[in-house]
């Protein structure tokens, strides 16, 4: 008897641009392939976890609805300036769309696990086993954005720094197929290309998220208004974590190259604009469907 294939499935990072690992998911249930491993860093966590606790429907529905006022409701100025993220309605966002504070991984209908790094050592740490909904904070933790979280007496951010899309984790898990989805493939100064000074759609998110904080502007998130002036904060934090993922993509997947690697084309779309979901989605899709062939010949699907 044939032994059944296991099929992994890496989401990568890439903040905003995530949203299309959910138009992969959909596309590849179109045809009746489902990931049995399901691993993510940072965004692909969320999306991820989503999946593997059957509410991604729900959460698609939620982030198509987004605006881009209600994605600024979620960054606030706090006196400690550990970040700017609204950890509360952040907290209740995964309650909501990804699972509840009780869900353990060891309970899910997949096999589900996400990166984080250690913040003191650098480790890249895998979370496989306890709740979901605390593999999802580490590893979405974003310098610069989202405060350190503490786990087992460790301190973890963003798994992005280390291990952008998991095929290693995938593989570690039992996955004989790996489908890598890289977010990050054609990112590299595009936040800073714009000579002419026009508004960048990045930029222009900046400047809403700016608007909040008029006090701080000056300091803090400057508008800036044409290319004589340095960038703005938030503008400084994504070209700056589009630089370090990309190198750190090129030698993961050079070392550990999955079967089959999707990159959808989402560089029009900047770190933190979370309202463009419907499109980022809709390239998900078709950046499957394009891919198909090769998927369903790894599979062995005729």
């Amino acid at each position: 008897m044939t032994k059944k294939l296991v099929l992994g499935l890496a989401l990568g990072s890439g903040s905003a641009r995530g949203w299309s690992h959910i138009g992969v998911l959909k596309a590849l249930a179109k045809q009746n392939i489902h990931p049995d491993v399901v691993c993510g860093t940072s965004i692909g966590a969320l999306v991820g976890a989503s999946y593997v606790c059957n509410k991604i429907t729900k959460l698609e529905e939620s982030v198509r609805s987004l605006r881009a006022f209600d994605v600024a409701r979620f960054f606030e100025l706090n006196r400690s300036l550990n970040g700017f993220v609204n950890q509360q309605r952040l907290h209740d966002f995964l309650n909501t769309y990804v699972a509840d504070d009780l869900t353990l991984i060891e309970n899910t209908m997949k096999q589900y696990a996400s990166v984080s790094t250690e913040l003191t050592s650098g480790r890249e740490i895998w979370h496989s086993k306890g709740s979901v909904v605390e593999a999802v904070l580490a590893s979405i933790s974003m310098p610069g954005l989202f405060p350190a979280i503490n786990n087992a007496n460790r301190w973890l951010v963003d798994g992005g720094l280390v291990n952008p899309v998991p095929v290693s984790v995938c593989k570690a898990l039992g996955a004989d197929i790996v489908i890598a989805v890289n977010l990050n493939g054609d990112l590299v100064g595009r936040h800073f290309n714009n000579i002419k000074g026009e508004e960048t759609p990045n930029k222009g998110f900046s400047n809403k998220v700016a608007s909040l904080f008029k006090e701080y502007t000056g300091s803090l998130m400057p508008v800036t208004k044409d290319n004589e002036q340095p960038p703005g904060l938030i503008d400084a934090i994504a070209g700056s974590i589009n630089i370090t993922q990309d190198k750190i993509t090129r030698s993961r997947l050079a070392g550990d190259p999955p079967d089959i690697l999707l990159a959808p084309k989402l560089s029009k779309v900047g770190l933190l604009e979370f309202y463009r979901a419907s499109e980022t989605i809709e390239e998900g899709e078709k950046c499957v469907e394009k891919a198909l062939p090769d998927i369903k010949e790894a599979l062995g699907i005729t």
